[in-house]
């Protein structure tokens, strides 16, 4: 599960495959899906037709991020589509443990968002059942926002819980992750990195992919 997911978020979705298959080449571990609706955050992405595509483009895994409303009802329709990681938000599931066993009852890794309003002690039930959590550092609902920096401490936080507990969760980072702070956060503790606009308007894309694996010692 470890490395760099590029968001199609920021990808042209005139020439989708020709992007998916430009990072895949330069060597990332998977592909991130980041589902809006509109509700939980203030717009709308695409759903799992769009995610059945790229999962036609791509044998990489799918990494389903739902920032979506009642996710329980959706759950198979991205399993269906090709989803190999599927994540829901702590701040919009009353049943959380239902909904995460849900995800893993379809034989995926299942995994959990927090905002960055939402302190990393509201996971101490549910983290020994996640395969990942992924820490917003930035406030969902839109692509190419600024790293927020309090999401090192949380970051660290979290990666201190895991290895105190033997846990074998890992950490995925989502938001204003670029060049110039991957090794920043990698250091912190994460595994995972999601990056949208820092790959996908960069003017080299495989050149920058390629110095962001070289940042976090993947290569």
């Amino acid at each position: 599960m470890k490395g760099i997911y590029p968001s199609i978020l920021s990808a042209d979705f005139g020439k989708l495959a020709e992007e998916i298959k430009l990072v895949e080449n330069a060597g990332v571990q998977g592909i991130h899906c980041d589902i809006m609706d509109g509700h939980f955050v203030p717009n709308i992405t695409y759903g799992s037709m769009i995610v059945s595509k790229v999962n036609e483009i791509t044998t990489l895994p799918l990494d389903v991020h739902l920032m979506i409303e009642n996710p329980d009802k959706y759950i198979g329709d991205f399993v269906k589509a090709g989803a190999d990681y599927i994540s829901v938000h702590f701040e919009n599931n009353m049943h959380l443990h239902r909904t995460v066993s849900i995800i893993k009852s379809e034989g995926i890794k299942a995994g959990v968002a927090i905002n960055p309003s939402t302190p990393v002690d509201f996971l101490c039930d549910i983290l020994p059942e996640l395969d990942f959590v992924l820490v917003m550092s930035v406030n969902p609902g839109f692509g190419g926002q600024n790293f927020i920096e309090r999401s090192l401490k949380k970051i660290r936080q979290l990666k201190d819980v895991i290895i105190h507990e033997k846990y074998k969760t890992i950490i995925e980072v989502d938001g204003g992750i670029d060049e110039s702070n991957i090794r920043t956060v990698f250091e912190a503790g994460a595994d995972m990195f999601v990056a949208g606009a820092a790959i996908f308007k960069s003017e080299n894309k495989a050149r920058t992919v390629k110095n962001m694996l070289k940042n976090i010692e993947m290569k």
